[in-house]
């Protein structure tokens, strides 16, 4: 077997098998959606975040690999390749300690020991490096006096051999390694203020910091690393040079023929050569690990704001606060088709705001307005507070604040240009607003994932792992739902498994030149959809308008022979399907058994639970199993909270520290980790973006605008 795949299996805990089954797909080009719900005989079930970890952890194995290839090639060239080094580069486990290895070989710049190499006091260097009895060094050092290569005298030969067993001591992969894990465990991550007199900034907590690598917070190291970049802080990474030095000399000063000599060149070496680039190394790795924690909480974030229950089929109209510019309006119908629009001045004077309900409530009148959303922006506390006093004079409205982070970035999009090209930048930014109530997935795929604003210091991530994570995201969230083939949005259709954006394109084309899909295979008809991407796409793409209640599930086409003998087996034919007659399915599969009907049906196990449960409810939407969001009639503000008052409240992001929570009063307050019901290593653990949940008051400080809240009853 593969050693990658052996390795892969060992860190997963999954079978060899499977893992080499899930690789194989991957290269020939299967998606990780269709890998999670259609494969799932060949992967013993795994999810998709388990699978998109094992892609991952794939890719830099494979690049581990292709590196070590590079570098004992390139130390092959130089004729210095010995079995040994051979053998410790393919046993190496990570990139740093395959450039540890290569270090010694690596073309330097020239140094030091560059230098004294081409004066001629290598030999010397060897000398006292040797293994052996003693020797004296000045005395061996008069021979290596030679002033037309410039060394004038011995104390110069002796400078130059150190500088080269200085620089043979730091290119030690042994040592680099034994050091690196010394850091990880001894060494400090230290901050302090630039300046001796700071001003207080929101760096404050940093301007004297101390915090052992190992315990340092991911959101700890990213607000130091952009308070360094806005020179505000200085920072380092401090080790005890004498527990460093006693290290270093432990490796390599017993038994050499000159071990006061040596003892110099390696307190030396650490100290000019090693601990610069073990400070800069380590400043890297917890960048790295800080990345890596910030993008997986953002990735974390995302999915439930996503997969949000969306509020279907209701009039709903979308305002789209400010001052100077005025309040934006746009109603839409309930498939998001756009009935009317406006702009109001409610902020402007009571005369402006009494005509601004005038105009709203009759708009209300006229088109069945149901529900209003309010982007959470600029001028929201007071167009708020207009609504309220809109819905006390219609009646039956309900409204809900609405996060635009990224509606004004769509609005001002090229795609948001060729949506809605004859209304200006902030009408479509109200359009937005309102399609977010109705179906927040939908809506949310127009924009760039890092523009949505659920996570910390997004600006400051690698830009390329964070859109590839957020990607993949939003493709899990959009496969996990499905998507109508007659009205999806080319946005919408391009996340499906197998589809691009040119595909999703020429699908809606194809539609709207050829009237309504009727069947799933009508697919194939789709220009550049070939047979590839319908095993891909298939599945994941509804046809209700269709004759067979099958192409409106999540049934992939190449199952609809197992789901019929499925269906007889059990006494049901796809007419009970359609009609909704087949309470009992579930129930007489499981009396069956699916080890029993997978023999007779000619599909896994697991596939025939997934059949059971596409076939109980055709067409279902996941998200509507999740309860509903909230919709207020009334308003609160900060000064009306008191201490152990009891509210409920919708989760708006998750953090290292803690979530803030909606609460209705236009101040997302804080519940502290320390505030939650139970003692958690994360607040992920507990709560995610989108969750309903009951906080107490336990603290309001309207001067500083922050509130604080518990989930623990008082």
């Amino acid at each position: 077997m593969d050693p990658m795949i052996q390795t892969l299996a060992r860190e997963l805990g999954r079978t060899e098998e499977h893992v080499q089954n899930v690789v194989q797909l991957i290269d020939e080009g299967a998606t990780i959606p269709f890998i999670a719900r259609y494969r799932k005989e060949l992967h013993g079930s795994m999810d998709d975040q388990l699978l998109r970890e094992l892609a991952d952890r794939l890719q830099y194995l494979r690049n581990l690999e292709a590196r070590k290839q590079e570098v004992k090639g390139s130390v092959e060239n130089q004729g210095k390749l010995t079995e040994e080094l051979a053998a410790a580069i393919d046993a190496a486990a990570t990139l740093a300690e395959v450039e540890d290895l290569y270090r010694p070989y690596k073309q330097k710049r020239r140094t030091r020991a560059t230098i004294a190499r081409e004066r001629g006091l290598e030999p010397l260097a060897a000398l006292a490096f040797a293994f052996g009895p003693p020797v004296n060094m000045e005395e061996a050092a008069r021979d290596y006096i030679d002033p037309e290569k410039g060394v004038e005298t011995a104390e110069d030969a002796l400078q130059g051999a150190s500088d080269i067993i200085a620089e043979m001591i730091s290119d030690d992969a042994d040592i680099r390694k034994e050091l690196r894990e010394l850091y990880l465990r001894r060494a400090v991550l230290v901050s302090r203020a630039a300046d001796k007199e700071p001003e207080d900034t929101v760096y404050r907590l940093y301007y004297d910091f101390r915090q052992p690598v190992g315990r340092v917070q991911g959101y700890q190291v990213l607000a130091i690393n952009r308070g360094e970049r806005e020179d505000v802080l200085k920072a380092s990474v401090e080790l005890d040079p004498e527990t460093a030095h006693i290290a270093v000399r432990r490796a390599v000063v017993p038994n050499r023929a000159a071990m006061d000599f040596v003892r110099t060149a390696a307190d030396d070496a650490y100290d000019r050569l090693i601990q610069p680039s073990m400070e800069r190394e380590i400043r890297s790795t917890l960048t790295d690990q800080a990345n890596e924690g910030a993008i997986h909480m953002f990735a974390l974030n995302l999915k439930p704001l996503l997969m949000q229950p969306p509020v279907k089929g209701k009039v709903t109209m979308g305002l789209d606060p400010g001052y100077r510019m005025g309040c934006k309006v746009a109603v839409v119908d309930g498939t998001g088709k756009v009935l009317d629009t406006a702009v109001v001045y409610p902020t402007h004077g009571q005369r402006q705001k009494e005509e601004c309900i005038a105009r709203l409530s009759a708009m209300i009148r006229k088109h069945g307005v149901e529900h209003i959303a309010i982007g959470n922006g600029t001028a929201s506390r007071e167009t708020e507070q207009m609504t309220v006093e809109l819905i006390k004079k219609t009646g039956g409205v309900s409204y809900m604040i609405v996060s635009e982070a990224g509606a004004s970035v769509y609005s001002a999009s090229k795609l948001a240009a060729e949506e809605f090209p004859q209304f200006d930048v902030n009408l479509r930014s109200a359009v937005s607003i309102a399609r977010r109530l109705q179906d927040p997935l939908a809506e949310l795929v127009k924009i760039d994932p890092k523009a949505i604003g659920v996570g910390q210091y997004q600006h400051d991530m690698p830009q390329a792992r964070l859109s590839e994570t957020l990607d993949g995201v939003v493709e899990d969230c959009v496969n996990a739902v499905g998507v109508d083939a007659n009205t999806a949005s080319p946005s919408l259709l391009q996340r499906v498994s197998g589809l691009t954006a040119a595909t999703a394109k020429n699908l809606v084309k194809y539609r709207e030149e050829n009237g309504v899909f009727t069947t799933r295979k009508q697919l194939l008809k789709v220009p550049k959809l070939g047979p590839k991407a319908f095993e891909q796409c298939a599945g994941f793409i509804r046809v209700p308008e269709s004759k067979s209640v099958l192409d409106n599930t999540g049934v992939h086409p190449e199952s609809y022979g197992a789901a019929e003998k499925l269906l007889a087996a059990c006494g049901y034919t796809l007419e009970d399907v359609k009609a909704g007659n087949i309470a009992e399915l579930k129930a007489r599969a499981e009396a069956i058994g699916y080890d029993v009907l997978s023999g007779t049906c000619g599909a896994g196990a697991p596939t025939l639970a997934d059949i059971v449960k596409e076939l109980s409810k055709p067409g279902r939407d996941p998200r509507d199993e999740l309860p509903p969001p909230i919709l207020r009639t009334d308003v609160m503000e900060a000064k009306d909270l008191k201490p152990g008052m009891e509210l409920q409240g919708t989760v708006r992001n998750v953090i290292d520290f803690g979530v803030f929570v909606d609460i209705g009063v236009h101040q997302d307050g804080l519940v502290h980790i320390s505030k939650l019901p139970r003692r958690v290593r994360h607040p992920s653990e507990l709560l995610s973006v989108g969750d309903v949940v009951t906080v107490w008051v336990v603290e309001v400080d309207e001067k500083k605008k922050r509130i604080s809240l518990t989930m623990k009853k008082p």
